[in-house]
Parts: C-alpha cells; sequence; structure tokens
C-alpha cells in the first residue's frame, strides 16, 4: 500500500505537467486548428524566464568595508544581491522565492511571446495543411532553442526550492499510515497543485467568463460567430497567447525538480503531443484526462517489480498505451465523433 501511494503521487506530479502543457496545446488545435510543434518551446521559455528573473534580482552591488580588511590587508570588498540592497528582507524572500515570484515575469514575457508568433507567423498557416503547419512550428521550435542555447550555453541552470519547502512531508500520516511511511518531496505536492489550480483556472474562464463562452462558441461554429458580428479572430489570438502563458508557467514551476537547458522543450514536445491523442485532439478535458492518466501509468511502470518483469517497460509504457487506444478508438478518450476518425 505504501509504495502504490507512492507511485500514485509520483503519476500525478508527473501528469500535472503533461496536462498544462497539453492543454496549451489544445487550445490551439481547438480554436486555430494548427499543430503547434513550437508548443515544447514555449515550455522550455518558461522555465528561461525563472532562470532570467532570479539571473536579474540576484545581480550583486558591491560596497567597500574601510573597518574590514581582505587577507592581502585591503579594504573588505561585501557583495549582496541588488534585490536585498533595494528591498530589505523583502528583498531576501525574493531572492529565496526566486521560482514563484518568477511567474511575475512568466506571464507578460509568454503573453507577448505568444501573440508575437501567432500575428507573425501562425495565421499565414490556418488553412495550410498539417504537415505544412508541423514543419513551420517545428522549425520556429528549433530556432527559439538555439537562440536560447546562444544566451545560457548549452548546461542545465538549477534553480533552488525555497528554504520553507524543502524536504519532505510524511503524507502516510494523512491517509492513516504509520508514522514515516510514506514521505514525499514537498516542492513536487507544491507542483501538483498549482498544477491543479492553473487547470482549474483555465476551465473557469472557459466556462463562466462571457470571454470564454465566444471562444468555446467558436470551436464549435466559428463561422456562425463571426456572422454575429464578434471578432473571433482576435480572442483566438488572444487564446493563443493563454495557451503560451499556460506553457511557460508549467516550465518556470518545473525548474526546481529539472534544471532547464535548451532541449528541455524537445523533450517534452513528444510526451504532450501523445497526450493530447489519447486524450482527443481539441478535447480539453480529454488533455487533462490523458496528461494525469499517463503520468499514473509511467510512474507504475517505474517501479522495479514491474520492470523485472517487463523490461524497459517505463520507457514504452506511454506509447503502447497511445497505440492501444488508438486502435479501439482514433478520436481518443473524449475527442468529438470524426476528429482523427476515417
Amino acid at each position: 500500500m505504501d509504495a502504490i501511494l507512492a507511485q500514485l503521487l509520483n503519476g500525478l506530479d508527473k501528469g500535472g505537467a503533461y496536462a498544462l502543457i497539453a492543454l496549451g496545446l489544445t487550445l490551439v488545435f481547438g480554436t486555430l486548428g494548427v499543430v503547434n510543434f513550437a508548443h515544447g518551446a514555449l515550455f522550455m521559455l518558461g522555465a528561461f524566464c525563472a532562470v532570467t528573473f532570479r539571473a536579474l534580482i540576484t545581480m550583486e552591488s558591491v560596497t567597500v568595508d574601510e573597518t574590514q580588511l581582505s587577507p592581502w590587508g585591503s579594504p573588505l570588498e561585501i557583495r549582496t544581491p541588488m534585490a536585498e540592497t533595494w528591498f530589505g528582507d523583502f528583498g531576501a524572500i525574493l531572492v529565496d522565492y526566486s521560482v514563484p515570484f518568477s511567474i511575475l515575469l512568466t506571464i507578460p514575457v509568454m503573453l507577448i511571446v505568444g501573440v508575437a508568433m501567432e500575428r507573425g507567423l501562425i495565421k499565414h498557416f490556418y488553412k495550410r495543411p498539417h504537415a505544412e503547419q508541423i514543419l513551420v512550428t517545428f522549425g520556429l521550435a528549433i530556432v527559439l532553442q538555439e537562440v536560447v542555447k546562444a544566451f545560457f550555453g548549452p548546461n542545465p541552470w538549477p534553480q533552488p526550492i525555497p528554504s520553507d519547502l524543502r524536504g519532505a512531508t510524511d503524507v502516510g500520516a494523512l491517509f492513516g499510515m504509520q508514522a514515516g511511511a510514506v514521505t514525499y518531496p514537498l516542492w513536487r505536492l507544491v507542483y501538483l497543485g498549482f498544477s491543479l489550480a492553473v487547470l482549474g483556472a483555465v476551465f473557469a474562464f472557459l466556462r463562466f467568463t462571457t470571454f470564454g463562452m465566444v471562444v468555446r462558441a467558436g470551436m464549435a461554429d466559428r463561422e456562425t460567430v463571426g456572422l454575429l458580428g464578434i471578432n473571433i479572430d482576435r480572442r483566438f489570438t488572444i487564446m493563443f497567447g493563454l495557451a503560451a502563458v499556460v506553457a511557460g508557467l508549467a516550465g518556470a514551476m518545473y525548474t526546481p525538480l529539472l534544471p532547464p537547458n535548451y532541449s528541455l522543450g524537445m523533450d517534452f514536445l513528444v510526451l504532450s503531443f501523445v497526450v493530447v491523442v489519447v486524450g482527443g485532439m481539441g478535447s480539453l478535458p480529454g488533455a487533462v484526462a490523458a496528461g494525469f492518466l499517463l503520468g499514473i501509468l509511467q510512474s507504475f511502470a517505474s517501479m522495479t517489480a514491474i520492470k523485472a518483469i517487463v523490461p524497459g517497460i517505463d520507457q514504452i509504457i506511454i506509447y503502447a498505451v497511445a497505440v492501444i487506444i488508438l486502435l479501439v478508438r482514433p478520436r481518443g478518450l473524449l475527442g468529438r465523433r470524426g476528429v482523427m476518425e476515417a
């Protein structure tokens, strides 16, 4: 039971990341009909927003203390992060919690990147075949990857977990188990909670706001909504920006778990598309359900007992499940009838 609970938590943690990335992909496909192979690069850019934010707030100011001498007899230089110099105690908190606070930079940057990407490039491929959309967005992903590599180099950039959120918590005790039976890293629980909060916010926005209702109507029948005098193209552009923000937030908060480098987007790209296809192209609930389902399956497949029976199963389980589901139900778990079906 202890091992099952631990693997379930691992699966939900992975599933949260998969679901966030897949949700953004599905928003783009459902609104614009574009297969966006640059979406993984948006996840990577969000991660480097966190890196950039920390680099900015930890830039040091140098003061000279005449009362203290270095081993060489010269006045001692004292280096203090700029944030602490400007904001005092709050600056120290800002440095410690740089990853959560980085969302203040991630949201506007990713919104601008998403809107610029849609207006500058994607809009010219709305009516093109999906093969051309894949080629141009994949090319864009490579360009973004190389730009990041040029600025940040090829090596990973570790990001620290806030000091109060390091270590593990006794999750088993919450389920009546023996103390210490199941402990789980605090930051992974924070990331799971953050993922659920973002997912809930996106669904609430689409469900309960007038803007969201118009977008959902446009996804179902774009021409009719346009005939009502509504500028649906502008709203879909904003949704592309929102999809970029969701991917960027997922990447920024994931940095303490996986130090980002320029290839991070490609690592998540294939998995995210598998999640979208399994859930159903254009189905938002399907993307979320498939994300958590595949995350849990991958986690259980990584157990030593399972790998002893089927070596390497943890590397192929997601793709094997995708093949089985698509053979039985080509439109995916919750896909609309006629999508991806002959």
